[in-house]
């Protein structure tokens, strides 16, 4: 199987006609259907044998009941012909049914798999990859595996046994005329191999192309890029740029659909040669008395049989070819791995989780592309990633916040507060040192266990697209209404909400877009008390509010922070001043900490921010300390 990420060329398959690894994969998923497919094989082995039927039939009707006038025995002959249909019919649908059942419920293993690993990936990985690549592993990736399983599959087992089973009842019959159908076998094999390599360039060129347009449409069709979109007058440029994709798209499907077309008319135009052949030696045979005129009927009936399931098994092999790669595609983006995952030997964090939290020795730096990442789901999908992890983002970060205390990290933009923050709550791992909660490495406790014991509110607080009330329960499914307005409350939104159209009822649209940025940032705030986490971490969420809602924000944020530990990444002087700790990071160290008033007396980077930054705040509402009660 070819794997970017280990830099092999992705044309490496293009001659094989079938990959070990991938098998061995799709059987693994297969392990629950089993019984089923040994069923599905049982029903294809009898449908098999009593389609070799209705030519027999016939060549016994011309050969002995029309020469002997017998009417009783034409009519039993016609009645078992019709009979036999009938079974036929029965046996092709319970066959389909099957295959479908195999082949759906592999695709929805598949696809849960997929949905779950990809959830469970770092934030790295996120960070590189276009959403519209991923969406497009999900959809046309399974959707093009489905169609293999669930429409080839059948086919395959189907057609083989169909062509062995006639040969022999051929070979029975008339060996010379069966070794002349024999002869045309090559024009099959040979331009299947050519035509199926081609394909597969094709079809890999095809999906890369439709992930870009789905990335492009992805991103239009958000509020934000919308936005973005009409803010620059820029939906001409954009029409032009999704038209150039989606010509390519189109091009590469024709081109597609011709290929696959000639090479099936080619096979049909073969096929019929190969029966006319078979009519002409076959008559003179008769003509000559060396076979009877049912036995002709019969093997032209045979032959017309043994070309179709022929063509299909040689377009069956294309397309087994082609759908290779959907399962490839998606089996590279299982296979990634996740190296921010619960150890094997991890244990929740004791209870009552105190919040202490100590940073040990920390030195980060971002992970290599080709450790998090796969060329293809980024914007060139043919580029080889770095294996260069960044450069030191924080160098020996030492710090201990005990609980119920709030530490304020402060530095100019760039020295690696969010970073720090990140490390917490295991968004990312540490390079070397470590980060403990209550004396515990994080990396050693599971990661529900450390997500249940964190909170964390951003500047730029996300919402789904769902309710109000959906999206405050996704911090406790099991929160009851009363606790949801309790919640709301405590952080001054429930009366914004009561009076919504449809109040907690109320569809907030895709990122929140349809409240206010106070508005979602006091759901934010709503949605971390909820959860009721002993550690909190803010991306401060009052740095670009007006002052009339950052007094219900400061008010909120005072609510939420009494009794847990803080770690606050601050923009505004009053958080500073109420920080009972507060760190000065400069490219990626701790430079200096202590109290407001000491880190001004002291002169250093501290007191050149205040001055260039703090200074010239307005007076805001002063945050009560969460320790001060």
């Amino acid at each position: 199987m070819f794997h970017h990420v280990l830099g092999r060329d992705p044309e490496a398959i293009k001659g094989k006609t079938f990959d070990k690894d991938v098998v061995k994969r799709v059987w693994r998923f297969a392990r629950p259907y089993r019984a089923m497919l040994f069923g599905f094989l049982a029903v294809i082995v009898v449908d098999a044998v009593v389609a070799l039927a209705p030519p027999l039939l016939f060549k016994r009707l011309i050969d002995h009941a029309i020469p002997d006038r017998n009417l009783s025995a034409v009519n039993v002959i016609g009645l078992i012909i019709v009979a036999v249909a009938f079974v036929d019919a029965g046996l092709t649908v319970l066959q389909r049914w099957w295959s479908a059942r195999i082949g759906e419920g592999l695709i929805f293993d598949m696809r849960s798999s997929l949905f779950d690993h990809v959830l469970r990936m770092p934030v790295s990985f996120f960070t590189r990859t276009q959403t519209g690549a991923l969406i497009s592993r999900l959809n046309n990736d399974v959707v093009g595996a489905q169609q293999a399983l669930t429409g080839t599959l059948g086919q395959v087992v189907s057609n083989l046994l169909t062509v062995v089973a006639t040969l022999v009842a051929m070979f029975a019959l008339e060996w010379r005329l069966t070794l002349l159908a024999l002869v045309v076998l090559p024009a099959f094999i040979i331009p299947a191999k050519r035509v199926g390599r081609k394909l597969q360039r094709i079809t890999r060129e095809a999906m890369q192309l439709n992930a870009t347009m789905n990335t492009t449409m992805t991103e239009r069709f958000n509020v934000a890029g919308a936005l973005l979109v009409k803010l620059f007058g820029r939906p001409d440029e954009e029409k032009a740029s999704f038209d150039d994709k989606a010509g390519r798209v189109r091009d590469i499907g024709v081109k597609s659909a011709m290929y696959g077309r000639v090479f099936m008319t080619a096979l049909m135009l073969v096929g019929a040669l190969g029966t006319a052949a078979i009519y002409w030696v076959g008559a003179r045979l008769v003509i000559d008395g060396a076979i009877t005129i049912g036995t002709i009927v019969a093997l032209s009936a045979y032959v017309a049989r043994i070309y179709q399931p022929l063509t299909a098994l040689t377009n069956a092999h294309v397309d087994l070819m082609t759908t290779l790669v959907s399962f490839e595609r998606v089996f590279e983006v299982l296979d990634m791995p996740r190296p921010i995952d619960d150890a094997p030997d991890a244990t929740p964090l004791p209870a009552p989780v105190a919040g202490r939290v100590e940073l040990d020795d920390v030195w980060f730096r971002y992970p290599s592309p080709a450790s998090v990442s796969i060329a293809s789901l980024e914007a060139d999908g043919s580029a080889v990633l770095s294996d260069e992890p960044s450069d030191w983002i924080l160098r020996g970060v030492s710090a201990v916040i005990e609980p119920g205390r709030m530490v304020a990290l402060v530095g100019p933009s760039g020295a690696g507060k969010t970073t720090l923050s990140m490390l917490v709550p295991r968004l990312y791992d540490v390079t070397s040192g470590a980060v403990r909660v209550d004396g515990v490495d994080v990396r050693g406790v599971t990661m529900s266990s450390l997500s249940d014991a964190i909170g964390v509110v951003s500047q730029d607080a996300h919402l789904f697209h769902d309710t109000v009330r959906s999206n405050l329960r996704y911090a406790r499914p099991t929160a009851t209404d009363a606790e949801i307005v309790d919640a709301c409350r405590a952080a001054r939104i429930h009366d914004v909400i009561a009076a919504l159209p449809d109040g907690y009822d109320t569809l907030v649209g895709e990122r929140g877009y349809r409240l206010s940025g106070g508005e979602k940032q006091r759901l934010a705030l709503a949605r971390v008390l909820l959860k009721a986490p002993a550690i909190v971490i803010l991306d401060e969420a009052t740095a670009h509010l007006d002052s009339e809602t950052e007094v219900l924000v400061q008010a909120a944020l005072a609510e939420a922070l009494v009794g847990r530990t803080s770690i606050v990444i601050a923009h505004r002087l009053s958080t500073i001043q109420a920080a009972d700790e507060i760190l000065v990071v400069d490219a990626g160290r701790i430079v200096e900490r202590g109290r407001h008033a000491e880190l001004i007396a002291a002169g250093g980077l501290y007191a050149e921010l205040y001055e260039t930054q703090f200074s010239r705040q307005s007076p805001s509402p002063a945050l009560p300390q969460p320790n001060s009660a």
